[in-house]
């Protein structure tokens, strides 16, 4: 290897140390006892997946997919995210089971980076999937319980937006007739860029009328009040039958009482192409990007031969810790016990006792450090069992 790579990794890929490491682990752990509390269960699938089935279905860009070949020469992919090997499964090895499912992953996801990106090719992800419930009622559950995940997590301050991709899809093929306009301006919004989307809608050939319904599209973005609002936009059947679903949507939320954390986003638009109705993505206050989102999914099963609807959601581990802030406390320090040769039986059983009583103690020979100030600097206590020969000084 060429001594330029030697320290380099791969584009997009990251070392996690131990302080972090931990952290992750925590957070995680929080998640999943929150998760597991509402009666989902953990499901793990392969890190690869064929091209043709998960990758095909998974809505990610085919130039974000790491593709390999096998020795069949079947093409491979590692898994871009958890919704399509999970409906995978569903409609296979779970096939017989009855609906509705209730399960939930903490895995890893790659999607390949440009390198002008700088965003992570690897991540974790915690999530749960619902599948075979079309109610509103499993809109409702999986969004209460990602509040209930991010609280239970340690996060305080965070704002959960819904919006439903019905409205827009049927505001825009009514408006404009082209779906090559339409996805135009999805793009704007899926961006974030409202300056650009409303200098995009005053270069459309359009009337005035319509104009402004495109604009004040961007108005429908807060709290209750906007679902009202959203009625007086548009007459179409469609695009008022989705504000009916947002509307009791947020009656069912205000049942479990979290719409402390709920707005009104009618200009959401995900990446993700098998999104059908409700949408929702989560901001924290000091993240400038998303850390989770979710909806509803009715016709990606379809793709694997068992059409049923479905909704679920992902949170970003890395993304969530570093909304938090701070890292997780560790109730029980670590300590050292730095021992001579004589004295190793002495040390042996005074770490035993100490792990005993729940601490977490690491045994060192003192012979095998070159610097025990360095080395001692990372640990909360230190003692020592040591001769005549080394350190006077005992435990």
């Amino acid at each position: 290897m060429s001594k330029l790579f030697m320290f380099e990794k791969p584009l997009g890929m990251r070392d996690t140390l131990p302080e972090l490491y931990e952290t992750k682990k925590k957070v995680s752990m929080k998640m999943a006892e929150e998760i597991q509390a509402w009666g989902y269960q953990s499901i793990e699938t392969p890190t690869l997946e064929y091209y043709e089935t998960v990758g095909s279905a998974s809505a990610i860009q085919d130039q974000q997919l790491f593709k390999l070949l096998d020795q069949q020469g079947h093409t491979l992919v590692l898994r871009p995210d958890m919704t399509a090997p999970i409906a995978r499964v569903a409609a296979s090895r779970m096939k017989n089971e009855g609906f509705p499912l209730r399960l939930a992953y903490d895995t890893k996801v790659f999607r390949a980076q440009q390198r002008e990106g700088g965003r992570p090719a690897e991540f974790e992800q915690v999530g749960i999937e619902l599948i075979g419930d079309p109610t509103c009622s499993a809109d409702a559950e999986v969004i209460a319980l990602m509040v209930a995940v991010l609280k239970n997590a340690g996060l305080k301050d965070f704002t959960v937006a819904i919006g439903h991709v019905g409205f827009v899809n049927a505001l825009f093929v009514e408006i404009l007739g082209n779906e090559e306009r339409a996805n135009t301006l999805r793009r704007f919004l899926y961006e974030k860029n409202y300056v650009g989307y409303r200098e995009h809608v005053k270069s459309l050939p359009l009337s005035s009328i319509d104009r402004q319904l495109l604009l004040n599209l961007l108005q429908l973005r807060g709290d209750q009040k906007k679902i009202a609002e959203a009625r007086e936009v548009t007459q179409n059947s469609t695009a008022r039958k989705a504000i009916e679903e947002l509307d009791q949507l947020w009656t069912q939320l205000e049942s479990y009482g979290v719409t402390d954390h709920i707005k009104i986003d009618l200009n959401i638009v995900s990446h993700m192409s098998y999104y059908t109705g409700i949408v929702f993505e989560g901001y924290a206050a000091n993240l400038g990007f998303s850390l989770c989102n979710g909806g509803r999914y009715d016709q990606l099963l379809e793709k694997f031969n068992r059409p049923t609807p479905a909704t679920g959601f992902g949170i970003r581990l890395d993304r969530f810790v570093e909304a938090l802030g701070v890292a997780a406390e560790d109730s029980t320090p670590l300590s050292v016990i730095l021992f001579s040769q004589e004295r190793r039986q002495e040390a042996i059983q005074l770490a035993s006792e100490k792990r005993k009583a729940g601490e977490k103690v690491v045994l060192q020979d003192i012979s095998g450090v070159d610097d025990v100030d360095l080395f001692t600097k990372r640990y909360a206590d230190v003692s020592y069992c040591i001769g005549k020969a080394g350190k006077e000084n005992g435990v």
